[in-house]
């Protein structure tokens, strides 16, 4: 039941778009007649569900569409280079989930620096937060989306010493996995 579980729930986070693990799992367990279990798989066994039913049902247009989101990230690292950019998340696993998002960490001063920034440009921007989980429990930081090329780009804002101290995956429990500029353009080149 647990490895049907992480499964269904893989399918959740893939063909509906659903990124909370815990919620896709409870989905997953309640579809399948087991929401009353307490046997449900961790995250990190959802993650490699999702690996496995993305590379099954991989198509050409999947491969397009993580094309474009790293394309997409590229273009706004360049632009936001002053901010030491890092790409996280499912764009930089190489997961495609049907969202046309992707997220992005910069380092700064305050989220006016950024927010100053994207203006003079002429990004048209809207403030969110993230809670994101550190060593010592959750903490919300600053977040900026804005849209381009038809993605939805949110931008997490830390301290500039925070690029030494990733937060916590939500998968795992170990420290996020970030990539900068040249470790994306290289993705792009394989």
């Amino acid at each position: 039941m647990r490895q049907m579980i992480a499964e269904e729930a893989a399918r959740i986070i893939l063909d509906e778009g659903v990124l909370d693990y815990r919620l896709a799992k409870r989905k997953a367990a309640e579809r399948l007649g087991a929401g009353q279990t307490r046997n449900l798989p961790r995250n990190a066994e959802i993650e490699v569900a999702v690996m496995e039913r993305q590379r099954l049902f991989e198509d050409d247009a999947s491969r397009l569409q993580l094309r474009h989101l790293r394309q997409v990230a590229v273009k706004a690292m360049r632009m936001l280079a002053s901010f030491n950019p890092r790409l996280v998340g499912p764009v930089l696993a190489g997961i495609v989930n049907g969202r046309d998002e992707l997220t992005l960490h910069l380092f700064a001063d305050s989220p006016e620096e950024v927010i100053f920034f994207l203006q003079d440009r002429g990004v048209t921007w809207r403030a969110d937060e993230r809670r994101l989980r550190n060593g010592q429990g959750y903490v919300f930081y600053p977040c900026i989306e804005f849209g381009a090329e038809g993605v939805d780009v949110d931008l997490v804002v830390f301290p500039v010493d925070g690029i030494r101290q990733p937060p916590l995956s939500p998968v795992d429990g170990r420290p996020m996995k970030r990539a900068e500029l040249k470790v994306v353009e290289q993705m792009l080149e394989g």
